[in-house]
C-alpha cells in the first residue's frame, strides 16, 4: 500500500525499520509505494518497476491523507502486468464515490472495502465488495476466522445508511463536503501554508 508518511494507510502494511506495526504488516511481506516528491501523486512509475521485481500477490489502492483522485485504472493495469489482485480500500471517500463524485473502483478492482462510519454516514461497520472467484475465501476468513455472531440491529442501520447514500440529500452533502475542503484550501492558501498535491 502507499507509505503512512505519503498519505497511506496504516493498515495497508505499515512498518518501521525497527518494528512491524500493523497486522498487515506483521502476517504478510508488505512493502509500500511512494508519492513523485515533485508532483505528490502516486509515482506509478516506480511502483511499476517495483511491482515487476516483487510481483506481489496483492496491491492496496487507497488512502487516507491523499487529496487527490485515486486512479484505479492506472493500478489495475500495473496488476495486469504483475498478475496480482487489486484491492482498493474506499474507506475514506466511499460517501463521495457513492455520490458520483469521486471515481468508482468496481471497474477495476478484483476486491473493494469501505468502512460505512466515515462519509457513507452509517454506524461503524465495514463492507467488502469482490469478484466472484474471491468469494469463498474471503467469507470463510471473515466467518468464522475472524468474526462470530452478526449483530443484526448494527447490519439494518447499515442498510438505511446505505439507501440513504441514494438520495438527492445525501449527493448534496457530499457536494457542500468538496466546498468545504476547497474552502479550507484556499484560506490556507491565503495565509501562505502549502497545499501538498
Amino acid at each position: 500500500g502507499l507509505k503512512l508518511s505519503d498519505g497511506g494507510h496504516l493498515t495497508h502494511g505499515h512498518k518501521l525499520k525497527a518494528k512491524k506495526v500493523s497486522s498487515s504488516s506483521i502476517f504478510w511481506n508488505s512493502e509500500q509505494y511512494t508519492l513523485n516528491p515533485k508532483t505528490s501523486l502516486i509515482d506509478f512509475e516506480k511502483l511499476e518497476q517495483k511491482a515487476k521485481e516483487l510481483h506481489p500477490k496483492l496491491i492496496v489502492a487507497g488512502a487516507s491523507a491523499y487529496p487527490r483522485f485515486i486512479d484505479f485504472k492506472e493500478f489495475r493495469k500495473i496488476c495486469n502486468q504483475t498478475n496480482s489482485i487489486l484491492m482498493s480500500d474506499v474507506a475514506h471517500y466511499s460517501g463521495l464515490i457513492a455520490a458520483g463524485l469521486y471515481p468508482s473502483p468496481f471497474e477495476y478492482s478484483d476486491i473493494v472495502t469501505t468502512t460505512t462510519h466515515k462519509t457513507l454516514r452509517g454506524p461503524r461497520g465495514a463492507l467488502v465488495f469482490f469478484k466472484k472467484e474471491y468469494e469463498k475465501k474471503i467469507n470463510s476468513a471473515i466467518f468464522p476466522t475472524l468474526q462470530g455472531g452478526p449483530h443484526l440491529h448494527q447490519i439494518a442501520a447499515i442498510a438505511v445508511a446505505l439507501k440513504e447514500a441514494k438520495s438527492e440529500d445525501f449527493r448534496n452533502y457530499q457536494k457542500q463536503v468538496l466546498k468545504n475542503i476547497k474552502a479550507l484550501c484556499d484560506y490556507l492558501q491565503q495565509n501562505n501554508i502549502d497545499i501538498v498535491s
